[in-house]
């Protein structure tokens, strides 16, 4: 069977529909969008100024919350500047709100939750009757979050109607009483960001130390097999006895955290150029310009003449440009980790890289689509495990994992709803992550806390390739037996 890669279609259409996927851009264009259609009828007969000026006034609160952040329990806070504007102002059209409310939960468990995902992967035409449960409890950094999407919605349709209605009856606008009240919100946000939010991990200060190279590499190849949206517990309790036993022959890493936010291609980008978003510039799954700011461990390894190769989804390319080798994501979810594992094997039957990295997607689709805390979630996660076994063993028989290491691990957690990662909620924040190769000790347990950033330096170390050039992370000495430890 020929496998087919992510299309030029489908790479941008996978970019547009961040627009509407990632919270901070569906805000505005989803309040303009329901504005536009509530005053349809009034813009043909040419309400145009007051419609613009209104929005001009508005536009303050529009840039706050695009700026800031409201993850997990500070949504709370978003509803005191909603019954702040009903206790200072004129009542809401509630006609206004009640289509803004519809049309949100339309888009959400019907057009997302149902229709798209059942072109894209298949699931039943009855996915509504689960994902209006999973739009209620998401916690994650998508247009999905519905306790942090209405109130945000909510208020900024009800400024924005209410100036066009002051307007149009010849009041004028905006009064001081609205600059004190949006004076007050952005102090509310600012409060509220600066003293509670403080759940981040702690990032590495200084850039990753020791030998950057050796005269010969430890490892002729290095495997990273990445099961995209794996929550720890629940990788746990699947019965998974592959996967199982690489973990009794390797050394488990029982505390390694993720990157915030948690979104796949920020993960990505971090785990292999070892350093965090503000520096590679990938901040969000809404990549606003293609291509990461640093080197990356392709970039690394192209010094010492090697070759690495990822393969995924088309998001990855926004990151790592031609390095990534596409499957596309547009296949029933029964097949996609099928496909990626056949993909991944011609892969090194053609290219042979000493650096190979596979993005499995079967598990956070599931996640996405209909949660973690089912059975189906477990099912992706034991089939992955199958797969994995597979493909190992195949490496095995072609002679390509006799000098080899092999890492194991997810690129970050899913939370309860919408398969919901970004914010670090329960489930989210730390992942399963695991090395075993020749020269990894057997049956460790590593305790103290270490960071996925520690990836790119440690590949590095292993192929004997320079660091990355803003690679923070540390190689993880810990698993290293004492012969192919690094000098301090």
């Amino acid at each position: 069977m020929k496998l087919k890669s992510a299309s030029k279609f489908e790479k941008t259409a996978a970019r547009c529909w961040n627009l509407l996927n990632e919270g901070k851009p569906f805000t505005p264009i989803f309040v303009i969008g329901t504005m536009t259609i509530f005053h349809f009828q009034g813009l043909l007969h040419g309400e145009w100024f007051s419609f613009l000026i209104s929005l001009l006034f508005t536009l303050p609160l529009f840039i706050l919350y695009f700026y800031y952040d409201f993850p997990l329990f500070l949504r709370n806070y978003l509803w005191i500047p909603v019954i702040g504007f009903l206790l200072l102002f004129e009542p809401p059209n509630l006609a206004l709100w009640g289509l803004g409310i519809g049309l949100y939960f339309f888009f959400t468990v019907f057009f997302w939750g149902t229709f798209y995902y059942h072109l894209r992967i298949g699931t039943d035409w009855l996915n509504f009757t689960r994902f209006w449960k999973l739009v209620l409890k998401n916690s994650d950094s998508t247009s999905g979050n519905a306790q942090e999407q209405l109130p945000k919605f909510l208020l900024l349709l009800a400024v924005w109607d209410g100036m066009m209605t002051n307007l149009a009856t010849g009041e004028l606008l905006p009064t001081t009483q609205y600059f004190i009240f949006c004076g007050g919100v952005f102090a509310l946000a600012f409060i509220l960001h600066h003293f509670l939010f403080d759940w981040k991990p702690n990032q590495y200060d200084s850039f990753t130390t020791g030998e950057p190279a050796h005269e010969e590499a430890q490892n002729e190849k290095v495997m990273v097999i990445v099961i995209d949206g794996m929550r720890k517990e629940r990788f746990y309790e699947a019965n998974t006895p592959f996967l199982d036993g690489l973990m009794e022959r390797g050394t488990e890493y029982l505390n390694m955290e993720t990157v915030y936010p948690a979104r796949t291609v920020v993960c990505f980008s971090s785990m292999f150029t070892g350093t965090y978003p503000k520096e590679h510039g990938m901040k969000s799954n809404m990549v606003w310009k293609l291509g990461i700011k640093v080197e990356s461990i392709f970039d690394s390894l192209r010094k010492v003449g090697k070759k690495g190769k990822m393969l995924g989804i088309a998001h990855l390319v926004d990151s790592f440009g031609k390095d990534v080798e596409t499957v596309t994501a547009v296949m029933h979810k029964d097949k996609a980790d099928r496909n990626i594992i056949n993909k991944a094997k011609k892969i090194m039957e053609e290219q042979d890289p000493d650096l190979f990295i596979v993005q499995l997607i079967g598990t956070d689709q599931i996640g996405h689509s209909r949660g973690v805390l089912y059975d189906e979630y477990i099912e992706k996660i034991e089939e992955a495990d199958r797969l994995i076994q597979e493909y190992v063993e195949w490496l095995e028989s072609e002679g390509k994992m006799e000098n080899t290491t092999l890492m194991i691990c997810a690129d970050h957690g899913q939370a309860d709803g919408i398969g919901g990662h970004g914010h670090l909620d329960e489930g989210e924040r730390f992942v399963p992550f695991f090395m075993v190769g020749p020269g990894i000790k057997k049956g460790e347990k590593i305790q103290e806390k270490r960071s996925l950033v520690s990836m790119a330096p440690t590949i590095a170390y292993l192929l004997g390739a320079p660091y990355p050039s803003h690679s923070r992370g540390p190689v993880l000495n810990e698993a290293l037996k004492e012969s192919w430890k690094q000098h301090e």
